[in-house]
C-alpha cells in the first residue's frame, strides 16, 4: 500500500469521524508483520478487547501502511492517531529523556527491564508523555548481542581498532569511547557489509541478527543472557484522551487484554534470545557469554561517554539517569 502522508491521513480521519473521544473504532500502526513479537502484543490487546463486547474495534495496519515507522508518535500526541507500538526512542527529538530507554547498560536483563517498568525511572517517562497526551499501555524491552566476523565481543578490550555497526547514537559514543571506528548502516545492510570486510563486528537486536542470517558471516556470537547491553524499550502506546473518552467498560477491557499482552510480550522477548542463540549454534557459531564483570565495564565506560553527552544534552537530564541507575 503506497504511504499517505500525515497531513492526509489526518483530514480522511476526522472527516470520517472516527477519531472523536467517542470512537468505537481504534485504529493501531505499527512498521512491523504479521508475524512479528510486536504484531502479536497489539493483537493480543485487539483480540481481548473483541471478546469483551464493549462495542470497541482496534483494526491494525501493521508495516507502516498508515504512518512510517518514525512519523507515528506526532500523529498519536494529537490524537490523529489512537494506538502505537513503537521504539520510544524514535521520539527522542521530541523529548530527549526517551533516548534513555534506548542506551547502554540502562538494563543488564529482561528481568531488571521489567523492574524498571514499575520504578520512579518509568513514572518519570509517563509523566513526559502525558505531557504531549500519550500514555502507556503495554510496557516491553527487546534485547540484543555481538557478533564478531573473526573474533568474539564481550568486553570494551574486544572492540579496540574494530569497524562495528552499533544500534543507535548512545551506542557508537560508547564503542568510540572504546577504540573502535564506527560504520553507520541498518541493520539490513550488516551482512553484506560483513561479506565484503567492511564491518568487523555488529551489535543489533536478536531478532534481527535471525532474520538477516547474520550467522553465516561471523564466528562468534555474543547473546542476551544474564548480562546484555542493548534493550530497546517498545511500549504499546495511546493516545491518553482518547481513552479517557471511552466508557468504563471499554476502558477496563483494554487495560485487561493490556495486561494479557505484556505477560506475553516478557515472555517471547525472552524466547527470541534463546531462538538466536540456538540458530547460532546450530550454525557452527562459538557462543560466547557476557561476565558481571564486562557488563560493568561497560557501564563504566558508558558513564564517560554516551550517559555523560545525554546529561549535557538533555535538560533534567542527570535527574532521569539517576533514577534508572537506582533500580537494581
Amino acid at each position: 500500500m503506497k504511504l499517505a502522508n500525515t497531513a492526509t491521513l489526518a483530514a480522511m480521519a476526522l472527516a470520517a469521524g472516527t477519531l472523536s473521544a467517542g470512537a468505537t473504532d481504534l485504529r493501531l500502526s505499527h512498521q512491523w508483520s504479521d508475524n512479528d513479537v510486536r504484531h502479536k502484543v497489539a493483537k493480543i490487546v485487539a483480540d481481548e478487547v473483541a471478546a469483551a463486547d464493549v462495542d470497541l474495534d482496534i483494526r491494525i495496519f501493521p508495516t507502516q501502511s498508515l504512518f512510517k515507522a518514525r512519523e507515528q508518535y506526532t500523529p498519536l500526541s494529537r490524537g490523529q492517531l489512537d494506538m502505537t507500538v513503537l521504539p520510544l526512542s524514535y521520539a527522542g527529538g521530541q523529548q530527549p529523556a526517551y533516548n534513555l530507554t534506548l542506551m547502554p547498560g540502562l538494563v543488564k536483563n529482561h528481568d531488571h527491564a521489567a523492574r524498571l517498568n514499575e520504578s520512579p525511572f518509568m513514572d518519570a517517562i509517563e509523566e513526559k508523555m502525558a505531557g504531549d497526551d500519550v500514555m502507556v499501555l503495554v510496557h516491553g524491552y527487546l534485547a540484543g548481542g555481538f557478533a564478531g566476523k573473526d573474533e568474539c565481543i564481550t568486553s570494551p578490550a574486544d572492540v579496540e581498532g574494530k569497524q562495528m555497526r552499533a544500534a543507535g547514537k548512545a551506542f557508537e559514543q560508547m564503542l568510540a569511547g572504546a577504540g573502535a571506528s564506527i560504520a553507520s548502516m541498518a541493520s539490513s545492510e550488516i551482512y553484506n557489509a560483513m561479506q565484503t570486510g567492511v564491518l568487523d563486528a555488529a551489535n543489533t537486536s536478536s531478532s534481527s541478527f535471525v532474520s538477516y542470517r547474520i550467522y553465516e558471516q561471523v564466528a562468534c556470537y555474543t547473546p542476551a543472557s544474564d548480562y546484555a547491553l542493548w534493550f530497546m524499550y517498545q511500549p504499546l502506546l495511546m493516545n491518553k484522551s482518547t481513552f479517557e473518552g471511552l466508557s468504563e467498560d471499554q476502558q477496563a477491557a483494554l487495560l485487561a487484554g493490556a495486561e494479557k499482552a505484556q505477560d506475553f510480550y516478557l515472555e517471547e522477548a525472552k524466547k527470541e534470545d534463546a531462538e538466536s542463540r540456538r540458530v547460532f549454534e546450530e550454525a557452527g557459531v562459538e557462543i560466547a557469554e557476557m561476565t558481571e564483570e564486562d557488563f560493568n565495564n561497560w557501564r563504566d565506560l558508558a558513564r564517560k561517554t554516551s550517559y555523560q553527552a545525554f546529561v549535557d544534552e538533555t535538560p533534567d537530564g542527570e535527574t532521569l539517569l539517576d533514577l534508572a541507575l537506582s533500580v537494581e
